[in-house]
C-alpha cells in the first residue's frame, strides 16, 4: 500500500570497511514535496541517494520507494524513478535529440511516441535551439538540463537529484530552478541533495542537514533557522586571534559562538543577551570593529549543526 510518504528510510546504514558512510539515517517524503538533503562533502548524501535508487546495497536498515522494498523489488523502484547525478550521462558525440530519442527507445517507448517525447523534452529544457548540435559543443548548463530531461523520458513520478547545479554559473543554476519548480508543479516527489544553501532555501518543502553519516536536524527552514536562536548577533574583530579570543570569552559564560576568520557570531534570545555579550567582550579588553544583528540564516544553522560553512552563491 502506497502511503502519504513517497520516500521512507528507517535506520540506513552503509560501510565501507572499517569506515562508516550511514549511521542510521531515517527520512521521510511527502507525495508531490521537495525533499532536500544539505551537507558538506563527504556527508553521506550521495550515497543516501545511490541506496535509494537502487545504484547501491544498504547493509542495513528499511527502504521504500513508492510503496516499493529497495532491497527486494528493484525492478518496480525502477520504473518508479528518475536520476540526476553530479556527472551528466550524455553522449557528447551525439546531438541533443539523438541522445533523448535513444534514452526514447531504451525506455521502450512507442516508435511514434520516441520523437514527439524528445521534441517536448527539448521545448521544456529550453534546448530547442541546440537540438541539433552534438552535446561536445553544449555548455555546462545545458549538459546539466539535457540530463535531466534524459531523465525524464519516462515522467517518474519520484526523482532524484543529486547535487544538479554543481559548478554551474547564476544564469544556468536560475534555469535548473526554474524547470525544477516546474517538475513539482506537476506533482513530482524530489529528493535533492546539496551543498548550496540558497538553493535548499528556496526550493525545498522540508530539510534535513547529514553530517558524518546521521541526521542532526531537519524541518523547514524556517523551523531549523530557529534552531540557532531567533535572531544572530554578529560582532567583527581586527584579526582572527582577537576573534578567537571573543570566542573563548564567549565561550565562559556559557555562550556558545561559531568564529567566521575575524568574526563571531551567537544566537540572541532576548534584548538583553546583546548588552550581556558586548559588555563581556568589552570587559576583555577586545575592540569590536563591526556589529550586526540580524535572522538565522540556513549558514548559521550549518556552522551550529556541522562546524562548516555551506555554499550560499
Amino acid at each position: 500500500m502506497v502511503t502519504g510518504n513517497v520516500i521512507e528510510a528507517r535506520g540506513l546504514r552503509k560501510s565501507y570497511g572499517e569506515v562508516e558512510v550511514l549511521t542510521g539515517v531515517d527520512l521521510s517524503v511527502a507525495r508531490g514535496t521537495m525533499f532536500a538533503l544539505l551537507g558538506p562533502n563527504g556527508a553521506g548524501k550521495t550515497t543516501t541517494v545511490r541506496i535509494l535508487s537502487t545504484l547501491l546495497e544498504a547493509d542495513g536498515g528499511t527502504l521504500t520507494v513508492n510503496g516499493h522494498d529497495v532491497t527486494r523489488h528493484k525492478r518496480k523502484v525502477r520504473e518508479q524513478i528518475g536520476l540526476t547525478g553530479q556527472d551528466t550521462a550524455v553522449d557528447e558525440l551525439l546531438t541533443g535529440r539523438e541522445n533523448l530519442e535513444m534514452m526514447a527507445r531504451l525506455f521502450h517507448l512507442p516508435p511514434a511516441a520516441v520523437k514527439t517525447r524528445a521534441t517536448e523534452l527539448l521545448a521544456q529544457f529550453d534546448l530547442v535551439e541546440a537540438a541539433g548540435r552534438q552535446v561536445k559543443t553544449y555548455s555546462g548548463g545545458m549538459r546539466r538540463r539535457l540530463d535531466l530531461a534524459i531523465s525524464l523520458i519516462t515522467t517518474p513520478p519520484v526523482l532524484f537529484l543529486d547535487e544538479p547545479t554543481t559548478g554551474l554559473d547564476p544564469r544556468s543554476r536560475s534555469a535548473m530552478w526554474d524547470a525544477i519548480r516546474e517538475l513539482l508543479v506537476g506533482g513530482t516527489t524530489i529528493l535533492l541533495t546539496t551543498q548550496y544553501l540558497d538553493e535548499a532555501d528556496q526550493l525545498a518543502d522540508r530539510i534535513a542537514v547529514i553530517d558524518k553519516g546521521r541526521v542532526v536536524a531537519e524541518g523547514t527552514a524556517a523551523e531549523l533557522k530557529r534552531k540557532v536562536g531567533t535572531e544572530r548577533l554578529k560582532l567583527a574583530f581586527g584579526g582572527t586571534g582577537a576573534a578567537l579570543k571573543a570566542k573563548g570569552v564567549l565561550g565562559a559564560i556559557g555562550v556558545t559562538a561559531v568564529l567566521t576568520e575575524n568574526t563571531v557570531s551567537v544566537a540572541i534570545e532576548e534584548p538583553a543577551q546583546v548588552r550581556r555579550v558586548l559588555n563581556e567582550v568589552g570587559d576583555a579588553g577586545l575592540e569590536v570593529t563591526g556589529l550586526e544583528l540580524s535572522e538565522p540564516t540556513l549558514d548559521d544553522v550549518f556552522h551550529t549543526l556541522t562546524g562548516t560553512a555551506g555554499e550560499k552563491r
